[in-house]
């Protein structure tokens, strides 16, 4: 499908003109606007448009789906037509943040910061659990704890404790690193500044309180100014703060200071004067600061403990939707660290296994087996402490399983406040979550989790058959409709790939890619069935999954997606490399001899990588055999980097030589495991 100019003139004038356009850039699927009023977007000239194959707004950015193969050629089209200057994803991304209000730019930022840490939080967690279970009294044996009837399990539950309880001791470094990235600076400047403020030869923040009572807190006399020689273990403030300051100086210095000096002068100066400034007024004044705030929500549930627990048990999952939860994770950790437990974090895991208990209700109301396989799947990783496929994909679509998850967390999180129910450490949320609940809280928390299940889900199956049958009865279109009708919204689409003028060959068999090429060697007949391959190592998984919309709502094309378990792309089948993503080489479109094209797209917005964790071992126009090596990639960089590891692979919609497409879900072995199924129409050119 070529791309014509007046097709890209209309995207123009639909979103408000080039005057509305900020910043533009695009990926491997679609075109990437910041825009000066988004209330400008006319979403029916978009409708109408046939190189637009799709359309939605998130985090400040309003992105175009155009489709793999040509969204260059639209993007410069686009360039052409407004005179605009080519902008990376990161330039967009800083243009959106603009947009923001103050507030949403704060939850931005630490949202930024801590997503990349919460592997290392809850496996600390998950690991600060089992310690429980094997230190706690009264869960197998009355009034004595496990390693106290089999001492020798006493040592075992020690070095599970002591890794554990490393990335709280050491978070300071983590939240360093982390916010130094976000910040722009050196992440080694923010992990050595980090390990400055926990020093060993520090007092430990976790002895301050004891130590104050005693009247031996450890001072330094600097010029007369008494200084406290504490340390910050598990706090979260006070490096927030010294890091923003820390990368302030580095890039200050890195203007002023000429190249040939930078290694002596920058590092050694910015880190010197941020770590006199963390002891001497940083440090302090956050901590105070901190201590205000804990005392703040202490305050609230210690004094209206209902009307706490209604409130954040109830609004956690809107929390979720804004992306404001992540703000909390400070917040609990500095009640962990202050008062020993946190009472958030148990509504949270209400609140996960809540919408997971509504979401999985649905699959009793609707009808649609794709929209079922969704409420199944989604459900189960909501129940395991993440909610955002359930509250997107199947909840907030409608509506009322998202109200009643809330009204169950509500009540859930009502009667955990009005009992003090605390964890003691940011576990894993859902039905694990009370692994890091204290033990003595245990029977109030699975009465809690027992609401939280029976509410929601027999809440949304009853309202769920009363509005079905009324709409039915009214001769409304019924809302599961309408969510199937927006999946599916490109089926009669034109394929966003050029053509090849490939013709279509035979295979002898269906059963692996190498009895395809044979058979399209050989010329025979029309194809009926072509196996594609799983591309990568894991579990596939419906498209629906995908934590974006252009996957999720199949704007592009059919297919699944791929939980990775390990970093490798191969070719699903004989092809030649159509196109390679060759800075950011994270896609990679291929070529059947029959015609058929696949996307293989690996993670979700990785294109903000820019390459990084990624090893490109083919370029475009290469033949490949089916196995061989396409793409290497790092989970843990993408992970680290913020962004999602699940993989779509799509059949772009509308190629003529696809009739239909067929799902294989479950586990994958790359270059083994058919994962889809596509049947053609046996047409020759």
């Amino acid at each position: 499908m070529a791309v014509k100019r007046e097709d890209v003139e209309k995207i123009v004038q639909a979103i408000g003109g080039k005057d509305n356009i900020e910043v533009a850039t695009h990926c491997v699927t679609r075109l990437r606007f910041s825009l000066v009023d988004e209330s400008k977007v006319d979403k029916q000239a978009l409708d109408d448009n046939e190189l637009a194959k799709g359309y939605f707004s998130t985090q400040g950015q309003f992105q175009v789906i155009i489709g793999p193969g040509i969204v260059d050629k639209a993007y410069e089209e686009l360039i052409a037509i407004t005179g605009g200057q080519r902008a990376t994803k990161e330039d967009v991304k800083s243009a959106a943040i603009k947009h923001k209000s103050p507030v949403q730019q704060f939850i931005k930022t630490l949202s930024d910061i801590f997503i990349p840490l919460l592997p290392a939080l809850v496996t600390a967690g998950l690991l600060l659990g089992i310690n429980n279970l094997l230190t706690g009294k009264d869960i197998f044996f009355a009034g004595q704890a496990l390693i106290e009837v089999y001492p020798q399990w006493a040592d075992f539950a020690a070095i599970v404790n002591t890794i554990a309880s490393t990335a709280f001791t050491f978070l300071p470094a983590l939240v360093g690193w982390s916010a130094a990235t976000r910040f722009g600076g050196s992440p080694l400047l923010g992990v050595v500044l980090g390990l400055i403020l926990v020093n060993p030869g520090l007092l430990s923040a976790y002895d301050y309180a004891s130590a104050v009572n005693e009247g031996t807190v450890p001072t330094w006399n600097l010029f007369g100014l008494q200084i406290n020689a504490v340390g910050y273990q598990g706090q979260v403030l006070p490096m927030l703060v010294a890091a923003y300051v820390l990368v302030v100086i580095e890039k200050w210095l890195n203007r002023k200071v000429t190249d040939s000096l930078k290694l002596l002068v920058v590092a050694p100066v910015a880190l010197l004067v941020t770590g006199f400034l963390a002891f001497v007024v940083i440090g302090p004044v956050t901590f105070t600061l901190g201590n205000w705030l804990t005392d703040g929500v202490v305050w609230l549930f210690d004094t209206v403990p209902w009307l706490g627990g209604l409130l954040y048990g109830g609004l956690y999952a809107p929390l979720v939707i804004t992306g404001m939860h992540h703000t909390f994770l400070a917040v609990d950790l500095q009640l962990i660290n202050s008062t020993g437990g946190t009472f958030l974090w148990p509504m949270l895991a209400l609140s996960n296994i809540a919408q997971g208990a509504a979401a999985l209700a649905m699959m009793f109301v609707i009808r649609s087996q794709k929209m079922k396989s969704l409420s199944a799947t989604t459900s189960i990783t909501a129940f395991l402490g993440v909610t955002e496929p359930a509250v997107f994909g199947v909840n907030v679509r409608f509506k009322y399983p998202l109200f009643m998850g809330m009204l169950g967390s509500a009540l859930g999180g009502i009667l955990l406040t009005m009992n003090d129910v605390r964890a003691f450490a940011v576990g894993v949320g859902g039905l694990p979550g009370f692994l890091a609940v204290n033990v003595e809280n245990w029977g109030i928390f699975f009465i809690g989790m027992a609401i939280c299940l029976v509410l929601p889900f027999v809440g949304t199956i009853v309202y769920g058959k009363i509005v079905t049958r009324k709409q039915a009865a009214s001769g409304e279109e019924v809302e599961e409709d309408l969510a199937e009708r927006d999946v599916k919204t490109v089926e009669n689409a034109k394929s966003p790939i050029p053509s090849s003028g490939n013709t279509v060959v035979s295979h002898a068999s269906t059963t692996g890619a190498a009895g395809t090429a044979g058979a399209a060697a050989a010329g025979q007949d029309a194809v009926n069935v072509l196996d594609l391959l799983a591309p990568i190592q894991g579990r596939a998984v419906p498209l629906e999954n995908v934590p974006d919309p252009a996957f999720a709502e199949k704007q592009m094309g059919e297919g699944v997606a791929i939980e990775p378990s390990e970093g490798r792309v191969v070719a699903p089948f004989d092809a030649t490399v159509a196109h390679v993503i060759d800075k950011s080489k994270h896609a990679v479109i291929l070529e059947h001899a029959t015609g058929v094209q696949v996307l293989i797209h690996v993670g979700i917005d990785t294109v903000g990588l820019k390459g990084s964790g990624f090893t490109a071992h083919v370029a475009t126009g290469d033949v490949v055999k089916a196995g061989q090596l396409l793409l290497e990639f790092d989970r843990d960089i993408i992970t680290a980097g913020g962004y999602a590891t699940i993989s779509p692979i799509i059949i772009p919609a509308g190629q003529d030589i696809v009739a239909s497409i067929e799902e294989l879900m479950g586990d994958t072995v790359a270059g083994k495991t058919p994962v889809l199924r596509i049947h053609l129409t046996g047409d020759e050119d």
